[in-house]
């Protein structure tokens, strides 16, 4: 087993950033993923006490198809983040100042047009990451799982339609699954394996197109008879991983062994 893509996503909701490695840190995301989001002006996020909202507070796939229509681009060393959208329209901006958030958060307003609630707001919470579970962690699909669904439904799919850190080969269709409350070795990091990913209608979408052409979850429900694609892990031990990097099964954490059996 092997990692074959990896990405990061600055902001949440919109595009992707390839990576050929990086280091992650215990109980972390990716470094920057999910960093930044645009959040709606009626969802109630406080960023002096912050806490995990479902994605509708913020401007994303799921609620708002046209997100995927934006490039965007972060620079961690300057702190700038570049946007560009179908009409040409361009905004370099930096995050690390009010007035570069009050720029980048009108020019996202100005794009999401009657789907922007209220006043929307940019931000960047040190230490807060606006994943869509409440445990920060890493994504990973197993890119056999996706041909699965590819060939069950008879068309391909762009795999960034699931929006993952790690993608995966060299094991067979669903045995990800078997992973949850287990530990993994990817490069120098161990994962631990938590959860399946339900997938939401953001994955209906064309990231080309912004139209709504497939209906992910329920093909799978169809054809699979759960809507998962994908799990969720943390991580336990910080490292470098890379592209390339082998993956390699460690079991339930030491620990969950030597517990004694209840009686």
């Amino acid at each position: 087993m092997q990692v074959e893509r990896l990405y990061r996503f600055p902001v949440k909701g919109l595009s992707a950033e390839s990576l050929e490695d990086v280091r992650l840190s215990p109980g972390e995301t990716l470094p920057h993923d999910r960093r930044f989001a645009l959040v709606q002006g009626d969802a109630p996020f406080d960023a002096a006490a912050p806490r995990f909202l479902p994605k509708q507070n913020f401007a994303c796939m799921m609620a708002n198809a046209r997100v995927v229509l934006l490039h965007s681009a972060f620079d961690p060393v300057s702190g700038t983040l570049s946007l560009a959208g179908p009409d040409g329209d361009r905004l370099t901006a930096p995050t690390g100042t009010a007035a570069g958030r009050a720029g980048i958060a009108a020019f996202l307003t100005r794009f999401l047009g009657e789907e922007a609630r209220g006043e929307p707001r940019f931000l960047d919470v040190p230490g807060h990451a606006f994943t869509d579970q409440k445990l920060k962690g890493v994504s990973l699909i197993n890119l056999a799982s996706l041909h699965a669904l590819e060939a069950a439904i008879g068309r391909r799919l762009d795999p960034l339609r699931f929006r993952a850190n790690l993608y995966l080969s060299g094991l067979p269709a669903w045995a990800e699954f078997d992973w949850v409350g287990q530990e993994l070795l990817v490069g120098g990091a161990r994962l631990s394996v938590f959860r399946r990913t339900r997938r939401c209608p953001a994955t209906q979408v064309n990231l080309e197109t912004a139209e709504r052409d497939c209906d992910v979850p329920a093909l799978l429900r169809q054809h699979f008879g759960h809507a998962d694609l994908g799990v969720h892990a943390t991580v336990v031990e910080g490292g470098r991983l890379a592209v390339g990097d082998a993956i390699e099964l460690l079991g339930p954490p030491a620990e969950a062994e030597s517990d004694p059996p209840v009686a």
